[in-house]
């Protein structure tokens, strides 16, 4: 009998605790499924929100990462158009119903029974995943797949942030980490003023936002040189809502970006009279993810990556946590 094949995976066994280098066995896909052989990918503040225990429900133990990118070695019945030998892209969403009243309105992200890579099942801090065919993106085979991984959520979320500020003109960004980053080269190309906001002292956070072309870069506490018009944030501190609404105009509005967010702190209601608006942004819809991989192979999006090989994941969300990273971290086999 032949030896089964081999994977390797970082698996979370407790919140708190570090990720465990481990091998299994290769699973075989199921009806739907195909296997991927990972390639890439990229490490997402969520994946710090699932290693610490900060979101309900997540399944124990579990391997993070929902920003995938590799080919796939193999199809289950049923996976529709993606067969072996594909370049695919793997991102949060992994599963929904179909057929509950949100999943019927087109607002899958908010389906009832959904699933989620690296939080629900397995997800890519390992060299091999599996995932729903109807629910991987079909990727260039020519394309690099360190600069692909961020795409599949910072690019994504970050997209919808941006749809859910509307005609906003001059736009706010709070925490310029891997989403924001991406979200200016759009904002650049709309041809949009945006503003950086960083913790207080990153110089190198604001620099490197400057250089993408943000018309002022400071901390999240100074008061910008002139009023939003919308405001996307992205860093997961509630303290940060109060002082986004001090800073967009009479109508304006305020994007909350993550998964998780600090509690919001108490606030005068005259932050968000005269018509201003506070919206949070859940997950995301496969459609968002065509809408900005199209958008993003159109204009040229390209994430600035620092690359770390999979054993040292530990090291690359401690060093996320920290603020030492400008752009995307990407873990590779």
């Amino acid at each position: 009998m032949p030896e089964q094949r081999r994977m390797k995976a970082m698996v979370l066994h407790q919140p708190g605790q570090t990720l465990r280098y481990e091998e299994r066995a290769i699973p075989s896909p199921g009806s739907g499924q195909v296997l991927v052989r990972v390639e890439a990918c990229a490490v997402c503040r969520t994946d710090l929100h699932v290693v610490d225990g900060e979101l309900p429900g997540q399944r124990l133990p579990i391997v993070p990462g929902h920003e995938i990118v590799g080919i796939v070695e193999a199809a289950g019945p049923d996976a529709g158009e993606i067969t072996p030998g594909m370049r695919v892209g793997i991102a949060w969403l992994a599963h929904t119903c179909g057929i509950c009243q949100y999943c019927r309105m087109d607002r899958e992200n908010l389906c009832n029974s959904a699933a989620f890579t690296g939080y629900s099942w397995d997800g890519g801090f390992a060299s091999h995943v599996i995932a729903e065919g109807a629910y991987a993106f079909p990727l260039p085979s020519d394309g690099d797949p360190v600069k692909l991984a961020p795409l599949m959520c910072a690019g994504m979320i970050g997209w919808r942030c941006l749809r859910a500020l509307g005609e906003a003109r001059v736009v706010g960004l709070y925490g310029f980490g891997a989403a924001a980053h991406l979200v200016a080269q759009i904002l650049r190309w709309e041809g949009k003023p945006f503003l950086a906001f960083t913790r207080s002292g990153d110089g190198q956070s604001q620099a490197f936002a400057r250089s993408l072309g943000a018309e002022w870069a400071g901390g999240s506490d100074a008061t910008p040189p002139r009023p939003l018009d919308g405001a996307i944030i992205f860093a997961p501190v509630g303290l940060l809502v109060p002082t986004a609404l001090g800073a967009v105009r009479k109508g304006g509005r305020v994007v909350c970006g993550g998964i998780h967010m600090t509690d919001i702190p108490s606030m005068p209601y005259r932050l968000l009279w005269e018509e201003r608006e506070l919206v949070s942004i859940a997950n995301l819809t496969r459609r968002d993810g065509r809408e900005f991989l199209d958008l993003a192979r159109k204009i040229g999006v390209t994430p600035k990556t620092t690359v770390y090989p999979l054993q040292e994941a530990n090291r690359a969300l401690e060093d996320l946590r920290k603020g030492q990273i400008d752009g995307a971290v990407v873990l590779v086999p």
